[in-house]
């Protein structure tokens, strides 16, 4: 961190609160998450050039709530640390300084109207839709402060005292949603707070090779679990790039893939990014320990374990080539998967948000990465990319050299289609859900909507329906499809296709797969729905 201008963000349990990091990230400054539980002296070790305080769901007045680490009004108010707290945040500083927060009479979530006074140190616009996802609201701003934006209903927005350095916004900026939110960001952290914007996933690129070589040293050797998604790919070119012969890659196929996925990515593997690869074809294992199972966290649990007795069992055929067993794993763990699988549920409070938090926070779903691990894994993880977001993951995979057509592919969950598969687990199915996304992806890349789309796929859903097809009864499968916009996976909306678009693919589907005669779209953003449906 001493090598950067650093922004401390502190961690009260919002889902938002890694979106912040990515949002400071934009600006090209580095972003560095604690949790609400760390103490002053921990916040200052990191030499913060402004620090931010997040959301939450805890009200300020619960008795187990979050508060400003002890020594942090004395700290800030002494150093004049530029300081913004964003929702919960900015209750905690009006609170800790004097002013009033309450109950909300009317609580808002989701976009609002609100209005800003012209001339604020904040640049706010006069009239601006924001997200907001609130039950408290402050009612009183501390002295020497400056109100200056209100919601359409009449709540506290914006607060401000450029003297002291201390703002606060009761919405979220760093939502897509809130126009001109990345905006107020910007001029917060160039500006108002002054700091240099000195970081690039060029400097990611060189400061994690030397880590690796760091943390392997000179003679261990690692083993990288290739998915054929872009996290894992990048992470086993950086790692190739950092210690050349000594890794050595393991490509599985449990059968969950999608249509023609081995092929397609061992050639690429080999061919392109010449990476040393072997690859195990697991289908029958897998299946046979997921036939029955239903609830997508034991299925998450059984693929992430499954896969690290493969990773063992690969270990000691490298070992008997080498004299001795690899020492490390190389996993693709990006943020995403790390805030989504957080521990303990926190508070119930008036925030009115879920999940990114550790302590204070409530855990939305488990990803096999961070998981499903089992507890006498004999593998040390190396995680190069886990402080990143996936559109870094593919600017550093440009620094690196992947091909672009590559690491532009939609993102692929670890545990595969054994999460868009709905209930029991089977082979034709499988086969069945395979033909059925095969042909929507391909529908979108013929109409050149692919690159438009962060996300799109087909799920099979546990239900017959009626139907009729060559004038006779039917009673065959279910198919759902989805396709979202976002720009981080943290938040997204449902792609609106034209009409006649949905047609062709549905006509396709129950054309020319066999045993499916309905198709549905999912219009569902996030939030409320994730994107995967398990």
């Amino acid at each position: 961190m001493s090598l950067h201008s650093t922004v401390v963000i502190v961690d009260y349990g919002s889902q938002y609160t890694q979106l912040i990091a990515r949002r400071v990230r934009e600006v090209g400054i580095y972003s560095f998450i604690l949790p609400a539980d760390a103490t002053l002296e921990r916040i200052k070790s990191c030499e913060p050039g402004a620090i931010i305080l997040s959301g939450g769901p805890s009200s300020v007045y619960d008795s187990d709530a979050p508060e400003l680490p002890a020594g942090f009004v004395e700290y800030q108010a002494a150093e004049k640390v530029p300081v913004l707290g964003v929702c919960y945040g900015m209750q905690l500083l009006a609170r800790a300084l004097g002013g009033e927060v309450e109950k909300a009479k009317v609580r808002e979530y989701g976009r609002m109207i609100v209005n800003g006074t012209p001339g604020s140190a904040l640049g706010l616009a006069s009239e601006f839709q924001a997200w907001m996802s609130h039950g408290d609201e402050t009612k009183k701003v501390p002295p020497g402060f400056g109100l200056v934006a209100k919601s359409s209903s009449g709540s506290f927005a914006a607060m401000e005292n450029p003297a002291a350095k201390i703002y606060g916004l009761q919405f979220h900026p760093e939502v897509t949603h809130t126009e001109g939110g990345q905006a107020v960001l910007k001029k917060f952290l160039l500006e108002l707070a002054g700091i240099k914007a000195d970081w690039s996933m060029k400097n990611v690129l060189e400061e994690q090779i030397e880590i690796i070589r760091a943390k392997v040293g000179e003679t261990a050797h690692v083993i990288c679990a290739l998915s054929g998604g872009v996290d894992s790919a990048v992470a086993a070119t950086l790692v190739h790039r950092a210690i050349g012969d000594r890794l050595h890659c393991v490509f599985v196929d449990n059968g969950l893939l999608r249509f023609e996925e081995q092929s397609r990515v061992m050639t690429l593997f080999k061919e392109r990014l010449h990476l040393p690869v072997t690859c195990v074809d697991a289908e029958e294992r897998f299946l046979g320990l997921l036939a029955g199972v239903a609830d997508p966290e034991t299925k998450r649990k059984i693929i992430g374990g499954e896969f690290i007795r493969i990773f063992d069992e690969q270990a000691l055929r490298v070992s008997r080539e080498l004299g001795h067993l690899p020492e490390f794993l190389v996993q693709g763990t990006l943020y995403p998967d790390v805030i989504e699988s957080s521990p303990a549920p926190g508070s119930s409070g008036s925030g009115g948000e879920l999940g990114g938090g550790r302590k204070h926070s409530a855990k939305i779903k488990s990803h096999h990465n961070v998981g499903g691990l089992p507890k006498d894994m004999r593998f040390q993880l190396i995680e190069p990319l886990r402080d990143l977001f996936k559109d870094e993951v593919r600017e550093l995979g440009k620094q690196l050299g992947v091909p672009v057509e590559f690491l532009q592919r939609h993102p692929f969950p670890g545990p595969g289609l054994a999460v868009r598969m709905i209930g029991d687990i089977t082979k034709e199915n499988l086969d069945t859900l395979r033909a059925v996304d095969e042909i929507f992806i391909n529908e979108i890349r013929e109409a050149g909507l692919y690159h438009e789309i962060w996300q799109a796929m087909a799920i099979f859903l546990p239900i017959r329906t009626v139907g009729v097809q060559g004038d006779g009864r039917t009673h065959d499968h279910v198919v759902a499809l989805r396709a979202v916009t976002s720009s981080d996976g943290m938040t997204a909306d449902w792609y609106a296709f034209e009409p006649k678009f949905l047609s062709r693919v549905s006509s396709r589907i129950c054309n020319e797969v066999r045993g499916v005669s309905r198709v549905v779209y999912d219009i569902s953003s996030k939030p409320p729905a994730t994107i995967e449906w398990e």
